[in-house]
């Protein structure tokens, strides 16, 4: 079954728009001018990924994706920011808030299916060799499940912050400088800045608690796993 795509958006013409080329890729998609109707859609379907205008007429953008975050439900759901605010500070926070890529207005239709497939590339590639990693039995990965436990709790982490985990974890004691990181999370997808590996870093740090200090950064050079 091909991929069920939430997209979410107050003006018509770009909703209409949207759906259409995905559409014609081959996704399925549900349309909402209001988060009301959004939210009311979530009680009874999780959607493989999630288009998300920020300034909707009944919400805050912002504060949709918090709730998705929060929510065991769409914890690790795959979100799309689509928005007008071009800043730094606006693209800065919608990654803080648990997003996974960031398009603004005016786009490319074409360019937005892209991210969109590649973002379910990234969320959905295949687990490492070992289904399971265990680190100074603190903090445990199943690659399977896309599970994070931290001394037998299990941890919401959302699918980017997911990567960079397995990434760094995955060969111990290595430094991944930032912009190694970033040709993992996006290959040649990658439109965004170096800070941003900084903010999901500083979630997943938060994230961890206990384990948190796993995480190691090397000045100027940057960050590894290491016990």
């Amino acid at each position: 079954m091909n991929e069920l795509i939430a997209v979410v958006d107050d003006e018509a013409d770009i909703l209409e728009l949207v759906s259409v080329h995905l559409q014609k890729n081959r996704f399925r998609v549900r349309e909402f001018l209001t988060a009301e109707d959004f939210y009311h859609f979530l009680h009874s379907e999780v959607p493989d990924l999630i288009i998300l205008d920020l300034m909707l007429s009944d919400a805050d953008g912002f504060e949709v994706c918090k709730f998705l975050r929060k929510s065991d439900r769409f914890a690790v759901t795959p979100v799309i920011m689509l928005t007008a605010r071009v800043t730094e500070t606006d693209r800065i926070l919608g990654l803080e808030l648990g997003a996974d890529d960031y398009v603004t207005k005016p786009f490319s239709p074409g360019e937005l299916v892209a991210r969109v497939k590649a973002v379910l590339r990234r969320s959905g590639s295949p687990a490492e060799e070992a289904p399971r990693l265990d680190i100074e039995g603190i903090l445990s990965l199943d690659f399977q499940k896309h599970e994070v436990c931290v001394q037998g709790r299990k941890v919401e982490l959302t699918s980017t912050e997911f990567r960079i985990l397995r990434l760094l974890a995955s060969k111990r004691g290595w430094v991944f400088s930032r912009d190694k990181i970033l040709d993992y999370l996006w290959g040649n997808d990658k439109t965004v800045v170096d800070r941003t590996v900084d903010v999901h870093i500083k979630h997943l740090r938060e994230k961890l608690g206990a384990a948190s200090g796993l995480i190691k950064n090397m000045r100027g050079v940057g960050y590894k796993v290491e016990a």
